[in-house]
């Protein structure tokens, strides 16, 4: 079943009030209205794809003016630049608790942290479509913001790599893109999965992320020996 707007990352980047006229502060009143905004441009991008949405669908959503829209954002792009960027922190965000919850079991925690990046994406399909899909046809400011992304994963790797290490001393140390590699290698993967069966069964790619991860990080060896230890 697909997941409605209050469940996934497009909606939990909201602080969401009643539309209409209420008794809140104005900065109450503005940033959930910002909120409301942010989520509408993704479910938009989702369901119509970036080049074919407009301000109107965005407004239209998230039952604000044009002038409110305005006020806050300069067009639509800058719109989609800030949803992307909410989003992807709260994902980040997310990533990084589970690897801290299960430390100092690096193994343990780097499989959380996969399985809490597919079952995020799942719960958004908007969300999922607009940070592996629809950003690359955003214009130059998108692919900048991607790119950062890509090197916040690729740390989260290193940080995990470095714990394996301390952990399994024989493991080699690996030249810093091997870490950039390996997240590009989870969103080719990513990719062609949400194009041919959707965001929702994402989680069924655990399995195959960790193994490739793992191979880039500690050697097609190490990680064939901890793949039997943990069956």
């Amino acid at each position: 079943m697909s997941a409605t707007p209050e469940t996934g990352p497009e909606a939990r980047i909201l602080t969401v009030l009643p539309r209409g006229r209420h008794a809140a502060p104005r900065p109450v009143v503005r940033e959930a209205q910002r909120a409301r905004m942010l989520s509408a441009m993704l479910q938009a991008v989702g369901d119509k794809g970036y080049a074919r949405v407009a301000v109107a669908d965005v407004i239209e959503r998230a039952g604000v003016s044009r002038k409110t829209f305005y006020e806050q954002f300069a067009n639509k792009d800058d719109c989609f630049l800030a949803a992307y960027d909410a989003s992807v922190d709260e994902l980040l965000a997310k990533i990084d608790e589970a690897l801290e919850a299960i430390a100092p079991d690096w193994l343990a925690a780097h499989r959380a942290a996969v399985e809490t990046y597919l079952d995020t994406l799942a719960a958004g399909p908007a969300f999922a479509k607009a940070l592996l899909i629809e950003v690359l046809g955003a214009g130059p400011e998108a692919l900048s913001r991607r790119a950062a992304v890509e090197e916040r994963f690729a740390e989260q790797l290193e940080n995990v790599h470095r714990r394996a290490r301390e952990d399994i001393p024989e493991i080699p140390e690996v030249p810093p893109h091997t870490f950039l590699a390996a997240v590009g290698a989870v969103n080719e993967l990513v990719t062609a999965h949400v194009l041919e069966h959707g965001a929702q069964t994402l989680p069924e790619l655990a399995d195959a992320i960790v193994d490739v991860q793992l191979a880039l990080l500690v050697g097609r060896q190490v990680a064939a020996e901890l793949a039997s230890l943990a069956g």
